[in-house]
């Protein structure tokens, strides 16, 4: 198995609850109101269970054999057990001075056992579930696993539904197979779940094919692809383009002349830099203002010398500035260059007008969306969009049927139940998910030109779909 290594991308799991870290030495990481350092795990395989140690150091766990208890003693039912929390004879501070002495979970869990007063009269599986939740809490254990689509889905489900527009993870599953996502595919993605989406569509493809992400606004929002950790190699056919000048790309006036050179474009970068250049502008602040702060003060003769070097200074300063500015300028010149460039590659990929399928699973209406991301789309090729609710998916089927060019079009739920599997009770889980969104899918087909006359006369006609009578009128006779 993969090893983990230093600056690696690692998810951390404790019983069914997943967190997303960065794998650096010497930083302090909380998760579970545990806090460690991850410095001790680099090296191991993924998929290591760790045990929390004094100094918050992380220890691989010594796999201990389960030895069978003599028969326990167990009560028949709980009926003549009642909590009143005066069952348990060691106090608050006695588990904490067990917890400074150093003493492992598991022994602390023995000694609640045994100064429970009622453990005894519980039925045998009140026992078990006595034991696990004491475990979960004092036993401080913690497993290292690699980033996949499956996990970080349920991470961000669980943590964040609302940044991925509560996208339940059957349903992403749905979606990769629905838009027969596989290697050598060029795939159209427009997505607003915080990069999820093209990260699980990346995964699929394994790096061979191209992707060209759609995004409203400044630019691409890709925090939880990077959480994949995928390789540099993957981000080569990885293309974005702006919906913004979708409309111009179909009526054949797009120029990259006016690029999206937008506020929100320069905080992006800024953001992206690690916000170094925040600081640049602080310091800069500053030292504009020491000067002016001087200047008014009455000039003693003592004082002219002073004066003179800060005037001196000022002119250094000033140079300097000069200089950062000119640099500055190249820099963003460039990276408009780099930006100009990009988009021209983009574009030229989506006049092709030949993508191997489309995907769309945003904040927006999918209606307006679909129409005009089709038209990059050939024929014969599967699209598939979600949306958390079913209301604007009707509407959109209505008007794609309206429209033709599509075939087999399908509204779907995917329904999603959990089971607890274990020994005499085994039942779905009390916490059930209630919707996991609706997902329109279809097929493409040549739209033809005589298309719009077969609707009229199948408005008029009212019996069979146009498609099975424009073949009628098209056979020779």
């Amino acid at each position: 198995g993969a090893r983990i290594r230093e600056g690696d991308c690692a998810v951390l799991k404790r019983d069914e609850v997943f967190k997303a870290v960065s794998v650096l030495r010497r930083r302090k990481i909380i998760f579970e109101k545990q806090w460690f350092y991850l410095d001790n795990a680099i090296g191991h395989i993924y998929g290591t269970t760790f045990e929390v140690t004094s100094g918050g150091s992380l220890q691989p766990k010594q796999e201990v054999e389960e030895t069978p208890t003599e028969t326990k003693e167990a009560g028949t039912d709980n009926r003549n057990i009642v909590d009143d929390g005066k069952s348990q004879k060691l106090t608050h501070d006695d588990i904490k001075a067990l917890k400074d002495k150093g003493i492992k979970g598991q022994e602390i869990v023995q000694q609640l056992i045994e100064n429970s007063t009622t453990f005894r009269d519980k039925t045998e599986f009140a026992q078990d579930k006595y034991i696990k939740k004491k475990k979960r809490k004092y036993e401080a254990v913690i497993t290292i696993v690699k980033p996949s689509t499956r996990i970080l889905s349920t991470m961000y489900y669980a943590r964040e539904p609302g940044k991925i527009n509560h996208l339940r993870y059957d349903t992403l599953a749905q979606m990769l197979t629905l838009g027969n996502i596989h290697a050598g595919n060029k795939t159209i993605v427009m997505e607003t779940c915080a990069g999820l989406v093209l990260g699980a569509v990346m995964e699929r493809m394994g790096g061979y094919g191209s992707i060209i992400q759609m995004y409203p606004g400044g630019g691409p929002v890709r925090a939880a692809t990077s959480c994949f950790g995928f390789p540099k190699a993957f981000f080569d056919n990885l293309h974005e383009f702006p919906l913004s000048k979708v409309q111009s790309l179909l009526s054949g006036t797009f120029t990259t002349e006016t690029l999206p050179a937008e506020p929100e474009e320069n905080a992006l970068g800024e953001e992206e830099s690690n916000g170094l250049g925040e600081e640049r502008q602080i310091s800069l602040q500053e030292t504009e203002e020491e000067p002016a702060t001087e200047a008014p003060m009455e000039v003693n003769p003592a004082e002219e010398q002073d004066t003179m070097d800060i005037h001196a200074e000022d002119v250094e300063f000033k140079e300097n500035r000069e200089k950062e500015n000119r640099e500055n300028v190249r820099e963003k010149q460039m990276k408009q260059w780099e930006r100009r460039k990009k988009l021209k590659e983009a574009a030229a990929l989506l006049r092709e007008r030949n993508a191997d399928g489309l995907i769309v699973a945003s904040k927006f209406h999918p209606t307006p969306l679909l129409l005009s991301l089709l038209e990059f789309v050939a024929p014969s090729r599967p699209f598939v969009v979600y949306c958390q609710y079913k209301e604007p998916l009707l509407e959109c089927y209505t008007k794609l049927r309206e429209r033709g060019g599509v075939i087999n079009l399908k509204l779907s739920e995917s329904w999603l139940r959990n089971y607890q599997v274990l020994p005499d009770r085994s039942h779905p889980k009390l916490t059930m998910s209630g919707g996991g969104g609706y997902l329109l899918s279809g097929i493409t087909v040549l739209l033809e030109q005589g298309s719009s006359d077969c609707s009229t006369s199948e408005a008029l006609q009212g019996e069979e779909p146009s498609s099975k009578r424009c073949k009628l009128q098209d056979l020779p006779c």
